[in-house]
C-alpha cells in the first residue's frame, strides 16, 4: 500500500439517501421473506426481521445462525428492485467531492454486492472505486463484526492505520476504531463518541475536513 490513505465507504445513508425509497423497499422484501420461509404472519416477520438486525447488525446473520437459511437465496430474494433508477437519490455533486480525497477508495456495504454497484452506477460513481465489497466478500460476516473488517482488510492487505472508515453507523465506527482506522460519522446530531474523529453532516463537506484527518 505504500502508506497511501485507503477511504471505506459505508453505502446507503453515506453515500447516498437510502430512507426514502430504498430502505422501505428492502424491509418489505424481508418481512415478506420471512412469512413465506418461516410460517410467520407479518407483524410476527416483522419484529423477528428489527430483533436479528438489532442483534446482529444484519437480520440475515440472525437467519443464518437460528434458521439455516442460504444467504445467496435470501440475498437474491429481497434485493429485487425493478424501479431502482427511480427509487435512487443521486447527488450530482457527489462524483467531484470523491474524486478530492487523495487516496484509493472501496465501498464496504452490508448489502449484496450486486446491489451496492447498481446503486453506484446509478449515481455515476462506480469508476472511481477500487472495489464494491458486500456482505459475500465479508464472509457473511457483516458489519460491525470484526471479523467482516477483518476479511475486507486481508482481501486488499490493507494496514488499518493507513484506512478512513466513513459511515453513518455509529456501532460500525466503533469496530473501525478498535482495529486502527480513523472514522468520520456521517450524522447531523451534536453528540460527539469517543469513537469518532470527525463528524460531518452529509458526506459532500467531507473534503473540508481532510485536515482534521491528518
Amino acid at each position: 500500500m505504500c502508506g497511501e490513505r485507503v477511504w471505506i465507504f459505508d453505502l446507503d445513508n453515506t453515500l447516498h439517501n437510502a430512507t426514502p425509497h430504498i430502505f422501505p423497499h428492502i424491509n418489505r422484501s424481508m418481512t415478506a421473506y420471512l412469512q413465506r420461509h418461516l410460517g410467520l404472519d407479518e407483524a410476527g416477520a416483522d419484529a423477528l426481521r428489527m430483533d436479528y438486525w438489532r442483534r446482529y447488525g444484519a437480520t440475515l446473520t440472525g437467519l443464518m445462525r437460528h434458521h439455516g437459511t442460504d444467504p445467496h437465496h435470501f440475498l437474491w430474494h429481497t434485493h429485487q428492485f425493478p424501479n431502482l433508477p427511480n427509487m435512487v437519490l443521486r447527488e450530482a455533486r457527489l462524483r467531484h467531492v470523491l474524486k478530492r480525497l487523495p487516496g484509493r477508495k472501496i465501498v464496504f456495504s452490508n448489502g449484496p454486492q450486486r446491489y451496492a454497484r447498481a446503486v453506484l452506477e446509478l449515481m455515476r460513481v462506480a469508476d472511481l472505486f477500487d472495489d464494491v465489497l458486500g456482505i459475500e466478500q465479508s464472509d457473511f460476516r457483516p458489519k460491525p463484526e470484526l471479523a467482516g473488517f477483518r476479511a475486507v482488510l486481508r482481501k486488499h492487505r490493507l494496514n488499518p492505520v493507513r484506512c478512513v472508515m466513513v459511515e453513518d453507523s455509529l456501532e460500525n465506527l466503533q469496530t473501525a476504531k478498535r482495529l486502527g482506522m480513523k472514522t468520520v460519522w456521517v450524522n447531523a446530531g451534536q453528540r460527539m463518541p469517543a469513537a469518532v474523529d470527525v463528524k460531518i453532516k452529509d458526506v459532500l463537506v467531507l473534503p473540508k475536513n481532510l485536515a482534521r484527518l491528518r
